[in-house]
């Protein structure tokens, strides 16, 4: 019998096409534990800490360091120098100037003081123009400090032609020693004018400009340094506390007592701390005597030689020029006041103060001006009794000059000049010039000084940091592997 299949009922339903499956989420998966709450991950971020902050320890050195390089470069090697001899400049033009005095004071019966005279001008000229172009080097940049400077060489050429010529018109007509013809006397007056009204005023302005160069670099350099030892004391704190708490984390973690390499890479930076701290203070001390017992005395007597060699020249030119006597002996006070100030309305009231002050030294330094100035601050060994010295022989300079204005007075014309050329005045610049000597003594050995404490550190620094944390790294890997 056959079987009949019905087709009547419903049809299957359709088969979808084979599709990606959905990979399973069981409830019960795990989540992700964050890094830093396993150990591992807590190491490594220890010593990434640990690592940082030797590097700015490292970074904060090397930016106080570099501070404490530049103001001794600044103050010892390149501005500073520098400055010194824009004040040279001064002495060279003042010395110029009382050389052609001498020389047409000396007359034709001058012979050996009269050439002497003449190689000394020469020999001046040559260290002005030397020092011109330093001032000129050191203005560079500066419109102003330049213009002064082309000024001076303007007026210098200027004084050079008109000493010429009365040198000139002086060999023209010979005479004794005493006042020159009234043609030499004239053009000489005209060069001295210049001089004096011109030339060393902008002169001496050089020097106070190239001077506030330096004044504030050493006020900038010297505080970055200041500030850079704080930082480095601070920066270094805080790098041996990162370090410390790294050292008990895994000391209480892997119960050791203690992990030799982090000990080691503690020492390397406690000790680069205490020495970065002690350097930048070293340099900071080294840079203020630089400045205040070297670069500031040096130019505060160049000055008082240059002024005192001004002196002697007024001298001269008082005996050259009778018309102007009374103003060149007015002037001769005034100087004389800012070279040794005491309390005196004229010349014979100066001579006696002048004996005073000088009996109370060094016992008491009762008087002002750039010598007060100097006997405040007494710190170079043989600095008192090398001013003694000084006082001493600027003494017998004033007496001499007494004498020879009384000569003068008297119509002792011939016996005027040759007390004004005697050796008084060069035995006291002598004794000035050795003064002066210990002053840059003490300024290059103060540069000297603080140059020998940065050396090395170039090189030191990197090295120690390299050093500390390759030790950190070090002293984590054995912990590190065990979570392997």
């Amino acid at each position: 019998m056959a079987v009949i299949t019905s087709t009547s009922g419903p049809a299957p339903a359709p088969i979808p096409p084979p599709g990606p499956v959905a990979a399973p989420t069981p409830a019960s998966s795990p989540q992700r534990t964050p890094r830093l709450r396993t150990v591992p991950g807590r190491i490594r971020a220890g010593a990434g800490v640990a690592v940082l902050a030797v590097g700015l320890l490292s970074a904060l050195m090397g930016v106080a360091l570099g501070h404490a390089g530049d103001g001794l470069r600044t103050i010892g090697h390149t501005a500073g120098p520098q400055v010194v001899a824009t004040a040279d400049l001064y002495y060279a033009l003042s010395d110029m100037d009382a050389q052609v005095a001498t020389v047409l004071l000396a007359g034709e019966e001058g012979g050996p003081s009269r050439k002497a005279a003449l190689d000394r001008y020469d020999q001046r000229r040559a260290q002005a123009d030397s020092a011109v172009l330093q001032a000129a080097d050191l203005a560079r940049g500066d419109p102003t400090g330049q213009a002064t400077v082309r000024a001076v060489l303007d007026g210098l050429g200027r004084y050079e032609r008109l000493v010429s010529r009365a040198l000139l018109l002086d060999e023209q007509s010979p005479h004794v020693p005493g006042p020159p013809s009234q043609p030499a006397l004239d053009a000489y007056r005209q060069a001295t004018d210049l001089m004096r009204l011109d030339l060393l005023p902008k002169a001496y302005n050089l020097t106070l400009d190239s001077g506030t160069v330096v004044r504030h670099a050493y006020a900038a350099e010297s505080s970055a340094v200041l500030v850079g030892r704080f930082w480095v004391a601070l920066g270094g704190a805080l790098a041996l506390a990162v370090l410390a708490a790294l050292q008990v984390f895994l000391a209480r973690r892997f119960r050791r007592a203690i992990n030799p390499a982090l000990l080691a890479a503690t020492i390397v930076v406690g000790v680069l701390t205490v020495a970065g701290v002690l350097v930048l203070q070293r340099a900071a001390d080294e840079l203020r005597v630089a400045k205040e017992d070297g670069f500031d005395s040096v130019l505060v007597l160049s000055r008082a030689r240059a002024i005192g060699n001004s002196l002697h020249g007024d001298e001269s030119r008082y005996l050259l020029d009778p018309q102007r006597a009374d103003t060149y002996e007015q002037v001769y006070l005034d100087k004389s006041q800012s070279v040794l100030y005491v309390p005196a309305g004229n010349l014979d009231k100066y001579y006696a103060a002048v004996d005073r002050a000088v009996a109370a030294f060094p016992g008491e330094a009762d008087f002002l001006g750039f010598y007060g100035s100097e006997a405040d601050r007494v710190t170079v060994p043989g600095q008192r009794e090398t001013l003694a010295k000084v006082l001493t022989h600027y003494q017998q300079f004033q007496h001499d000059d007494r004498r020879m204005r009384q000569l003068a007075t008297a119509g002792k014309k011939s016996d005027a000049v040759r007390q004004a050329m005697g050796a008084s005045f060069g035995a006291y610049d002598d004794t000035l010039v050795e003064l002066t000597a210990l002053r840059r003594q003490a300024f290059g050995a103060a540069v000297a000084a603080g140059n020998r404490a940065l050396d090395g550190w170039d090189l030191l620094l990197p090295g120690a940091a390299v050093v500390a944390g390759l030790l950190i790294l070090v002293g984590v890997r054995p912990r590190l592997a065990e979570y392997r």
